[in-house]
């Protein structure tokens, strides 16, 4: 919203219109198409007719035009204010963008404008020289097709040291940590074998090194195990928009029971269930839980800690 009439509609149209022209590659139905691919339908018809009258000055009879060069997009003060302010988050940070031309732009925000009230305060240490260096070489095996050797401390504290097959990196919003996900690195991938892949989150990596190289194309499919919650939503205080959005990663079906009341199911890693918990609970009465049974359990566990706790 900050930035959608800096280059609106208008200009992005014309600006492709009038890159054509410069380059004497415009013809009449080029200009009638790239109008109707990046203008609004209703704006369309409008942009045509004040080129064609002369309204808009702009393309002489052959498609040219008076201008000598292409329409350029520069920044404005405000966006670059806003890209230094994300170039400022730690996390985005881990991947190394480019800050070149933003030295001395002063962010739009700083860091601790936000308060967060549904995320676990023991996040990922991000800008920890060590993290950051595993973060990187982790992310050049996956860019790169590398096999990692990876030593790391397990959740009750066991270390463990395996050769692996780096996977994919996730991020939980929840618990404010990376995880990565792998497969073991010496099974034999000709065979089509696969596995429950596991994941490791990244703090808990002790060492890290490059081991030799692995073949996309040899990698069989990935298979993670998966859990099903079936929910019944109450639509009352937005409650079933808040859910969609809220659950807009995950695969998911949503059927209509009567009034106001809604199924949900949804499907899940396996290795989520207690973000899943947070979730489902920060819902209060409008979400109730129909199956499974142990996760039933779970939140009942959950509230009488909590009703302990208060008491």
């Amino acid at each position: 919203m900050l930035f959608s009439e800096v280059y609106g509609s208008y200009f992005n149209v014309l600006a492709a219109v009038l890159e054509e022209a410069v380059a004497h590659t415009l013809s009449a139905s080029r200009v009638a198409e790239i109008a109707r691919e990046k203008a609004f339908a209703e704006s369309a018809p409008r942009i045509l007719a004040a080129l064609e009258s002369g309204e808009w000055p702009l393309l002489c009879r052959d498609f040219g035009t008076p201008i000598q060069n292409a329409p350029a997009t520069p920044l404005t003060l405000l966006q670059k204010r806003w890209l230094k302010a994300l170039l400022n988050d730690p996390r985005i940070r881990l991947f190394g963008p480019p800050a070149a031309g933003l030295e001395d732009v002063e962010p739009l925000y700083a860091q601790d404008v936000f308060e967060y009230f549904d995320r676990y305060s023991d996040g990922d240490p991000f800008e920890d020289e060590t993290y950051v260096r595993h973060f990187r070489l982790v992310l050049t095996a996956l860019r790169e097709g590398r096999k990692l050797r990876i030593h790391f401390r397990g959740g009750k504290g066991r270390e463990h040291s395996w050769v692996c097959v780096p996977r994919r990196l996730e991020y939980s919003s929840k618990d404010d940590k990376f995880r990565l996900v792998i497969d073991d690195a010496e099974k034999n991938w000709e065979k089509n074998w696969v596995k429950d892949s596991m994941t490791v989150n990244l703090a808990r990596v002790i060492s890290c090194e490059f081991t030799g190289e692995f073949s996309r194309e040899n990698l069989p499919a990935m298979k993670r195990k998966t859990d099903t919650l079936v929910m019944e939503l109450t639509d009352e205080r937005n409650a079933l928009e808040r859910a969609m959005l809220h659950f807009s990663h995950l695969e998911k079906e949503t059927r209509r029971l009567d009034g106001n009341r809604y199924s949900v199911t949804l499907h899940y890693g396996h290795d989520d269930e207690t973000e899943m918990l947070i979730r489902v609970l920060s819902f209060g009465p409008m979400l109730q839980v129909i199956s499974p049974e142990n996760f039933i359990g779970k939140i009942r566990e959950r509230l009488k800690k909590q009703i302990n706790l208060e008491s």
